[in-house]
Protein backbone atom coordinates (compact mmCIF):
# COMPACT_ATOMS: atom_id res chain seq x y z
CA UNK A 1 0.00 0.00 0.00
CA UNK A 2 0.92 3.72 -0.97
CA UNK A 3 0.38 6.69 0.35
CA UNK A 4 -0.19 10.46 -1.27
CA UNK A 5 -0.68 13.77 0.59
CA UNK A 6 -3.41 15.67 -1.16
CA UNK A 7 -6.08 18.13 0.44
CA UNK A 8 -4.17 17.97 4.18
CA UNK A 9 -4.82 14.71 4.50
CA UNK A 10 -3.05 11.06 3.15
CA UNK A 11 -4.88 8.29 0.83
CA UNK A 12 -3.60 4.92 0.75
CA UNK A 13 -3.57 3.59 -2.88
CA UNK A 14 -2.43 0.79 -5.27
CA UNK A 15 -1.32 1.00 -9.03
CA UNK A 16 -1.00 -1.31 -11.23
CA UNK A 17 -0.96 -2.57 -14.85
CA UNK A 18 0.52 -0.13 -17.92
CA UNK A 19 -1.27 2.08 -20.58
CA UNK A 20 -3.77 4.86 -20.74
CA UNK A 21 -5.00 5.70 -16.92
CA UNK A 22 -7.96 4.47 -15.24
CA UNK A 23 -8.96 5.69 -11.99
CA UNK A 24 -11.82 3.61 -9.73
CA UNK A 25 -13.42 5.55 -7.23
CA UNK A 26 -15.52 3.83 -4.71
CA UNK A 27 -18.99 4.09 -2.82
CA UNK A 28 -19.88 5.95 0.24
CA UNK A 29 -17.96 3.90 3.16
CA UNK A 30 -16.19 1.24 1.02
CA UNK A 31 -13.08 0.56 0.41
CA UNK A 32 -10.53 0.79 -3.23
CA UNK A 33 -10.22 -2.93 -2.50
CA UNK A 34 -13.70 -4.10 -3.45
CA UNK A 35 -12.77 -3.35 -7.20
CA UNK A 36 -9.43 -5.82 -6.98
CA UNK A 37 -11.60 -8.60 -6.93
CA UNK A 38 -12.80 -8.03 -10.44
CA UNK A 39 -12.58 -4.69 -12.10
CA UNK A 40 -8.69 -4.59 -11.52
CA UNK A 41 -7.83 -7.51 -13.13
CA UNK A 42 -10.51 -7.05 -15.94
CA UNK A 43 -9.33 -3.89 -16.96
CA UNK A 44 -5.40 -4.81 -16.63
CA UNK A 45 -6.16 -7.09 -19.30
CA UNK A 46 -7.52 -4.55 -21.25
CA UNK A 47 -3.59 -2.59 -21.26
CA UNK A 48 -5.27 0.04 -19.02
CA UNK A 49 -3.17 1.24 -16.04
CA UNK A 50 -5.51 0.69 -12.99
CA UNK A 51 -5.21 3.34 -9.62
CA UNK A 52 -7.69 2.18 -7.20
CA UNK A 53 -7.72 4.19 -3.20
CA UNK A 54 -9.81 4.81 -0.32
CA UNK A 55 -11.31 7.51 0.67
CA UNK A 56 -11.43 9.99 3.57
CA UNK A 57 -12.25 8.20 6.48
CA UNK A 58 -11.85 4.27 5.08
CA UNK A 59 -8.73 3.23 6.49
CA UNK A 60 -5.97 3.39 6.22
CA UNK A 61 -6.52 6.87 4.46
CA UNK A 62 -6.98 9.13 7.14
CA UNK A 63 -9.98 9.63 9.08
CA UNK A 64 -9.97 13.41 9.92
CA UNK A 65 -12.73 14.03 12.62
CA UNK A 66 -16.27 15.72 12.28
CA UNK A 67 -18.15 15.35 8.66
CA UNK A 68 -16.90 15.33 5.09
CA UNK A 69 -18.62 17.34 2.56
CA UNK A 70 -18.52 16.50 -1.58
CA UNK A 71 -16.06 18.78 -2.15
CA UNK A 72 -13.88 17.23 0.22
CA UNK A 73 -14.07 14.23 -1.43
CA UNK A 74 -13.75 15.89 -5.07
CA UNK A 75 -10.56 18.05 -3.83
CA UNK A 76 -9.10 14.90 -2.80
CA UNK A 77 -9.22 13.07 -5.59
CA UNK A 78 -8.34 15.86 -7.79
CA UNK A 79 -5.13 16.13 -5.40
CA UNK A 80 -4.71 12.23 -5.67
CA UNK A 81 -4.61 12.62 -9.40
CA UNK A 82 -1.73 15.35 -9.44
CA UNK A 83 0.27 13.93 -6.51
CA UNK A 84 0.42 10.95 -9.05
CA UNK A 85 1.12 12.54 -12.29
CA UNK A 86 -1.94 11.03 -13.54
CA UNK A 87 -3.76 13.72 -15.36
CA UNK A 88 -5.84 12.99 -17.58
CA UNK A 89 -7.19 9.74 -16.67
CA UNK A 90 -10.64 7.77 -17.45
CA UNK A 91 -12.56 8.18 -14.23
CA UNK A 92 -15.11 4.89 -12.99
CA UNK A 93 -17.17 5.66 -10.40
CA UNK A 94 -20.01 4.06 -8.29
CA UNK A 95 -22.51 5.06 -6.40
CA UNK A 96 -21.20 7.78 -4.13
CA UNK A 97 -17.85 7.76 -5.82
CA UNK A 98 -19.84 8.47 -9.68
CA UNK A 99 -21.18 11.43 -8.00
CA UNK A 100 -17.42 12.27 -7.26
CA UNK A 101 -16.24 11.43 -10.85
CA UNK A 102 -18.71 14.39 -12.51
CA UNK A 103 -18.35 17.15 -9.90
CA UNK A 104 -14.01 16.62 -10.50
CA UNK A 105 -14.75 16.54 -14.51
CA UNK A 106 -17.16 19.64 -13.95
CA UNK A 107 -14.54 21.73 -12.14
CA UNK A 108 -11.51 20.32 -13.05
CA UNK A 109 -11.92 19.06 -16.69
CA UNK A 110 -8.25 19.05 -16.90
CA UNK A 111 -7.99 15.81 -15.17
CA UNK A 112 -10.90 13.71 -16.73
CA UNK A 113 -11.26 12.07 -20.05
CA UNK A 114 -14.43 10.72 -19.23
CA UNK A 115 -16.90 8.54 -16.92
CA UNK A 116 -18.22 5.87 -16.35
CA UNK A 117 -21.00 5.99 -14.01
CA UNK A 118 -22.24 3.14 -12.16
CA UNK A 119 -25.37 3.05 -9.93
CA UNK A 120 -26.06 6.59 -10.05
CA UNK A 121 -28.47 9.04 -9.57
CA UNK A 122 -28.57 12.58 -10.09
CA UNK A 123 -31.51 13.21 -6.62
CA UNK A 124 -33.79 10.94 -4.26
CA UNK A 125 -37.14 10.15 -4.65
CA UNK A 126 -39.74 9.91 -1.51
CA UNK A 127 -38.25 6.40 -0.52
CA UNK A 128 -34.62 7.04 -1.12
CA UNK A 129 -35.20 10.42 0.79
CA UNK A 130 -36.40 8.56 4.03
CA UNK A 131 -34.11 6.04 4.15
CA UNK A 132 -31.07 8.55 3.54
CA UNK A 133 -33.03 10.61 6.72
CA UNK A 134 -33.10 7.70 8.89
CA UNK A 135 -29.58 6.91 8.42
CA UNK A 136 -28.44 10.29 8.81
CA UNK A 137 -30.50 10.48 12.17
CA UNK A 138 -28.91 7.65 13.38
CA UNK A 139 -25.46 9.11 13.06
CA UNK A 140 -25.86 12.24 14.66
CA UNK A 141 -27.49 10.52 17.22
CA UNK A 142 -24.59 8.38 18.05
CA UNK A 143 -26.58 5.22 17.53
CA UNK A 144 -24.86 2.10 16.51
CA UNK A 145 -26.38 -1.02 15.26
CA UNK A 146 -25.41 -4.20 16.45
CA UNK A 147 -22.84 -5.60 13.34
CA UNK A 148 -24.76 -8.69 12.82
CA UNK A 149 -28.19 -6.74 12.00
CA UNK A 150 -26.42 -4.12 10.32
CA UNK A 151 -25.21 -6.88 7.82
CA UNK A 152 -28.64 -7.95 7.54
CA UNK A 153 -29.63 -4.31 6.29
CA UNK A 154 -26.86 -3.73 4.12
CA UNK A 155 -27.20 -7.17 2.18
CA UNK A 156 -30.83 -6.59 1.82
CA UNK A 157 -30.45 -3.32 0.26
CA UNK A 158 -26.82 -4.17 -1.87
CA UNK A 159 -28.13 -7.36 -3.86
CA UNK A 160 -30.42 -8.86 -6.13
CA UNK A 161 -33.20 -11.42 -5.31
CA UNK A 162 -31.31 -13.89 -7.51
CA UNK A 163 -28.06 -13.97 -4.69
CA UNK A 164 -30.33 -13.12 -1.99
CA UNK A 165 -32.04 -16.24 -2.78
CA UNK A 166 -29.00 -18.19 -2.91
CA UNK A 167 -28.13 -19.48 0.62
CA UNK A 168 -24.99 -20.36 0.85
CA UNK A 169 -23.91 -17.18 -1.32
CA UNK A 170 -25.48 -14.86 0.63
CA UNK A 171 -24.08 -16.53 4.08
CA UNK A 172 -20.63 -16.12 2.64
CA UNK A 173 -22.14 -11.63 2.17
CA UNK A 174 -23.22 -11.49 5.00
CA UNK A 175 -19.92 -12.85 7.07
CA UNK A 176 -18.19 -9.97 4.75
CA UNK A 177 -20.60 -6.79 6.27
CA UNK A 178 -20.41 -7.73 9.46
CA UNK A 179 -16.80 -8.28 9.26
CA UNK A 180 -16.32 -5.06 7.63
CA UNK A 181 -18.53 -2.89 10.13
CA UNK A 182 -15.95 -1.44 12.01
CA UNK A 183 -14.21 0.18 8.99
CA UNK A 184 -17.58 1.39 7.34
CA UNK A 185 -18.16 3.31 11.28
CA UNK A 186 -14.77 4.78 11.09
CA UNK A 187 -16.39 6.36 7.50
CA UNK A 188 -19.41 7.81 9.55
CA UNK A 189 -17.98 11.44 8.33
CA UNK A 190 -19.11 10.42 5.11
CA UNK A 191 -22.74 10.30 6.05
CA UNK A 192 -22.78 14.10 6.29
CA UNK A 193 -22.61 14.09 2.48
CA UNK A 194 -26.26 15.03 1.42
CA UNK A 195 -27.28 12.57 -1.48
CA UNK A 196 -31.04 13.94 -1.75
CA UNK A 197 -30.37 16.73 -3.61
CA UNK A 198 -31.21 17.44 -7.06
CA UNK A 199 -28.32 17.91 -9.01
CA UNK A 200 -29.68 17.46 -12.44
CA UNK A 201 -28.91 20.83 -13.21
CA UNK A 202 -24.95 20.67 -12.69
CA UNK A 203 -24.65 17.40 -14.40
CA UNK A 204 -25.63 19.37 -17.04
CA UNK A 205 -22.29 20.78 -17.04
CA UNK A 206 -20.48 17.86 -17.64
CA UNK A 207 -17.70 18.36 -20.47
CA UNK A 208 -16.44 14.55 -21.09
CA UNK A 209 -18.00 11.84 -22.78
CA UNK A 210 -20.17 9.79 -20.03
CA UNK A 211 -21.97 6.51 -20.01
CA UNK A 212 -24.30 5.12 -16.82
CA UNK A 213 -24.58 1.40 -15.94
CA UNK A 214 -27.40 0.65 -14.32
CA UNK A 215 -28.68 -2.37 -12.23
CA UNK A 216 -32.47 -3.71 -12.62
CA UNK A 217 -32.55 -4.82 -8.96
CA UNK A 218 -30.92 -1.54 -7.46
CA UNK A 219 -33.13 -0.28 -4.82
CA UNK A 220 -30.42 2.45 -3.75
CA UNK A 221 -29.84 3.68 -7.17
CA UNK A 222 -32.56 2.39 -8.72
CA UNK A 223 -33.15 2.25 -13.21
CA UNK A 224 -35.43 5.38 -13.82
CA UNK A 225 -33.47 7.64 -11.71
CA UNK A 226 -30.13 6.60 -13.04
CA UNK A 227 -31.63 6.85 -16.51
CA UNK A 228 -31.98 10.02 -15.64
CA UNK A 229 -28.49 10.99 -15.03
CA UNK A 230 -27.96 9.51 -18.85
CA UNK A 231 -30.33 12.16 -19.79
CA UNK A 232 -28.74 15.48 -18.64
CA UNK A 233 -25.30 15.03 -19.13
CA UNK A 234 -24.64 16.07 -22.68
CA UNK A 235 -22.69 13.14 -24.14
CA UNK A 236 -23.63 10.25 -22.09
CA UNK A 237 -25.10 6.72 -23.09
CA UNK A 238 -26.88 4.21 -21.05
CA UNK A 239 -26.59 0.75 -20.04
CA UNK A 240 -28.75 -1.92 -17.82
CA UNK A 241 -27.87 -4.42 -16.79
CA UNK A 242 -30.06 -7.31 -15.44
CA UNK A 243 -30.59 -9.74 -12.46
CA UNK A 244 -28.19 -7.74 -9.64
CA UNK A 245 -28.38 -4.83 -7.19
CA UNK A 246 -26.21 -2.09 -6.02
CA UNK A 247 -22.94 -3.55 -6.07
CA UNK A 248 -23.78 -5.47 -9.33
CA UNK A 249 -20.01 -5.09 -10.22
CA UNK A 250 -19.75 -7.97 -7.49
CA UNK A 251 -23.11 -10.13 -9.07
CA UNK A 252 -22.04 -9.55 -12.29
CA UNK A 253 -18.66 -8.63 -12.98
CA UNK A 254 -18.77 -10.16 -16.51
CA UNK A 255 -21.32 -7.84 -17.67
CA UNK A 256 -20.25 -4.51 -16.18
CA UNK A 257 -16.63 -5.17 -17.05
CA UNK A 258 -17.60 -5.29 -20.90
CA UNK A 259 -19.33 -2.54 -20.44
CA UNK A 260 -16.97 -0.04 -18.57
CA UNK A 261 -14.04 -1.46 -21.03
CA UNK A 262 -15.89 -1.09 -24.05
CA UNK A 263 -16.92 2.00 -23.36
CA UNK A 264 -13.09 3.30 -22.44
CA UNK A 265 -11.88 2.18 -25.38
CA UNK A 266 -14.57 3.95 -27.61
CA UNK A 267 -12.86 6.81 -25.67
CA UNK A 268 -9.41 6.18 -26.09
CA UNK A 269 -6.97 9.53 -26.80
CA UNK A 270 -5.67 10.19 -29.96
CA UNK A 271 -2.35 9.01 -29.57
CA UNK A 272 -3.30 5.72 -28.39
CA UNK A 273 -5.90 5.08 -30.98
CA UNK A 274 -4.42 2.39 -34.19
CA UNK A 275 -3.01 3.97 -37.20
CA UNK A 276 -5.20 3.90 -40.31
CA UNK A 277 -1.67 3.18 -42.76
CA UNK A 278 1.59 1.99 -41.12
Amino acid sequence: MLYASTNGIRLAYERTGRGERVLLIMGQAAGGNVWSMYQVPALRSAGYEVITFDNRGVPPSDVPPGGYSLADLVADTAGLIEALDAAPCRLVGTSLGALVATELAVSRPDLVTCCALIAMRARADAVRRAVSAGERALTSGGIQLPPAYEASVAVLQMFSPATLNDDAGIAAWLDVYEMSAARRAAASGQDAIDLSIDRRDALRAVPVPCRVIAFSDDLMCPPHLCAEVAEVIPDCDYVEIGSCGHVGYLERPNEVNLAIIEFLDKNLSDSTQPALFS
